[in-house]
């Protein structure tokens, strides 16, 4: 819930001039607030290559929902993913699994990518329960619908959104490598196709790290995302790794 018309005008205009000075190898989403999608979505124009994300959307198709802002809604002004799940909305939202799960329906209805999230408090990890807590969360939230390629998974530690406090690598691969397990159980073969996103107080001076662990294939970006040059830098930080690993685009 950040930002202004004049604000998102400039963040975009910003990072498409950026994008016209480097090919980068990556896919770039941008979530605003979901009054300046319009507005992002003009000033980015189709020819930036960045992606309109929604920060979330209602578990029904349409009716008398005061508030809410619908899947359908979302794809019709030009978004092609929508987050579900985000911690802020399990927590200050009450949302549960259930709940999450039905909005990826309705993400997937719509031609929409739904972006899952899953983490835990640091209650629960220092009580040794943080892979549990979010296996559960990731088998309650995932579609039955769900296959490798039309569903993206994010870990989010709450105790690390907004704090600056990062696991370390050793708990980051952990949990990436128990999210692909699983995933491995549920999806089979189709799991080694599902992007694990990490979120929680990346910026440009520790993407580099994140970005080359095992099963980490890109970043979910918070308060850094909101001055396109960092932004950016975790752009390029996230193509240059991958450029040197592969030499094509995960």
């Amino acid at each position: 819930m950040n930002g202004t018309r004049a604000s998102s005008s400039s963040w975009a205009k910003g990072m498409a001039k950026l994008v016209e000075t480097k090919a980068l190898e990556c896919e770039i989403l941008v979530s605003p607030p979901t009054p300046f999608l319009e507005i992002l979505a003009r000033e980015l124009g189709t020819t930036s290559g960045i992606g309109l994300c929604g920060q979330d959307c209602a578990n029904q198709e349409e009716g008398a929902h005061t508030g809410d802002v619908s899947a359908a809604m979302l794809a019709q002004v030009g978004c092609s993913s929508v987050i579900v799940g985000h911690s802020e909305r399990r927590m200050n939202h009450g949302e549960t699994s259930s709940l999450v799960q039905t909005k990826a329906v309705m993400a997937l209805s719509q031609g929409l990518i739904p972006i899952i999230c899953v983490g835990e408090t640091q209650a629960q990890r220092n009580a040794g329960r943080a892979i549990t807590v979010v296996t559960t969360q990731l088998s309650r939230s995932l579609p039955e619908i769900a296959t490798g390629r039309n569903v993206v998974i994010a870990y989010e530690p709450v105790w690390a959104i907004g704090t600056g406090q990062v696991p370390n690598a050793h708990e980051i691969s952990e949990m990436h490598n128990s999210i692909r397990d699983y995933l491995g159980r549920r999806l089979k073969t189709e799991a080694d196709f599902v992007p694990l996103l990490y979120g929680g107080s990346v910026k440009g001076s520790n993407a580099e790290e994140i970005i080359a662990l095992q099963n980490v294939d890109g970043v979910l970006v918070g308060g850094a995302s909101l001055k396109f040059e960092e932004f950016w830098n975790i752009c390029i930080a996230y193509s240059s790794h991958k450029r040197d690993v592969s030499g094509t685009m995960r």
